[in-house]
């Protein structure tokens, strides 16, 4: 395992805890929820670097993205 999926990891790792507590959901339903992202394609994208960022960062993209229904960070 490369360190850059490494981090991508630890940041799903830590998004997934967020959702779960932040929207009282099930871990399931935080899965299904991160993973049919457009966020989750951004991170698992190297050439965007989004790796490199806090988990807290990129779960407010995540955020972002489901209270207006798509990506609006502009430097993605």
């Amino acid at each position: 395992m490369t360190k850059q999926d490494q981090l991508i990891e630890y940041i799903i790792q830590d998004i997934i805890e967020y959702i779960i507590n932040d929207w009282h959901v099930e871990l399931l339903e935080a899965f299904r929820l991160f993973y049919n992202s457009e966020t989750i394609d951004k991170l698992t994208d190297l050439e965007t670097g989004l790796y490199l960022e806090s988990s807290a960062y990129v779960y407010g993209i995540f955020q972002d993205e489901m209270n207006f229904g798509r990506l609006i960070q502009v430097e993605i």
